[in-house]
């Protein structure tokens, strides 16, 4: 299980006059995610979310707060951590000179995924995200959908039993939306634990068997999306959401 107890980032930036003001992205957080379960981080741009992703991740060092997995915090065992972890940005960047084929063996080398194995998944992942069709393609060649599966993919090719997804489906068309979506929904139902981070307040409706409302670094709602939906007396989370904040004025 992944555990987050009142996690905080603070940053410092710079005004027009280089004055140092400190700002806080994220404050407080807290969440609980389960194997077999898909937790929604949703909000708009600048909410917070992907600050959070990157904390839990282990990119980013929260100012205050613990994060563990398994009951294991990065402090602990970090390479075991990492080794059971996928993590996939909104602005993840692949080797373009390099087929698809080749960038998921590089992976598999990477995490020490013996060759048989290595072949094997390539194989079975290849059909799952249906890439067969460009697999051996240069990714410089591939459109937007096809290398967003192709990143997707190299994130699977050690088997991890945590993902963290940050805007997954973020610039693609309905069809390669969907087939990442099915995917996710398969991994949960192995067991895996999936964050996944989106501002689609419809698509997390549709796979997320919980969710946090994140609005300028704090929670404002947690729960089923059917819980939220009755406590805001709404019939979408998008509609809940505003609710909540109390409008749509961003500066309220």
């Amino acid at each position: 299980m992944l555990k987050v107890e009142n996690v905080k980032k603070k940053f410092i930036k710079l005004d027009e006059k280089k004055k140092k003001h400190e700002f806080w992205a994220d404050k407080d957080i807290s969440l609980e995610a389960k194997e077999g379960e898909i937790v929604g981080i949703l909000g708009p741009n600048g909410a917070g979310k992907t600050t959070l992703l990157r904390m839990i991740g282990g990119i980013l060092e929260p100012t205050e707060g613990t994060v563990k997995f398994d009951d294991i915090s990065y402090a602990e065992d970090e390479i075991t951590i990492k080794k059971n972890l996928a993590y996939l940005s909104g602005n993840t960047k692949i080797y373009q000179n390099l087929t698809s084929y080749e960038l998921l063996n590089m992976c598999c080398e990477f995490y020490g995924v013996d060759k048989d194995t290595a072949q094997k998944r390539i194989e079975k992942i290849a059909k799952k995200l249906k890439m067969e069709s460009f697999l051996y393609n240069k990714i410089e060649k591939l459109s937007t959908g096809q290398t967003q599966r192709v990143n997707i993919a190299r994130c699977l090719v050690h088997d991890p039993k945590y993902y963290i997804l940050d805007e997954a489906t973020s610039g693609l068309d309905i069809i390669s939306s969907q087939v990442i979506l099915d995917f996710i929904k398969e991994e949960r139902d192995k067991g895996k634990t999936i964050l996944y981070s989106t501002h689609y307040m419809e698509e997390a409706e549709n796979i997320c068997d919980k969710v946090l409302l994140i609005h300028k670094g704090e929670v404002i709602c947690t729960g089923t999306p059917s819980e939220i939906l009755k406590k805001t007396s709404t019939t979408n989370l998008r509609d809940a959401f505003f609710a909540l904040i109390g409008g749509n004025d961003d500066e309220k």
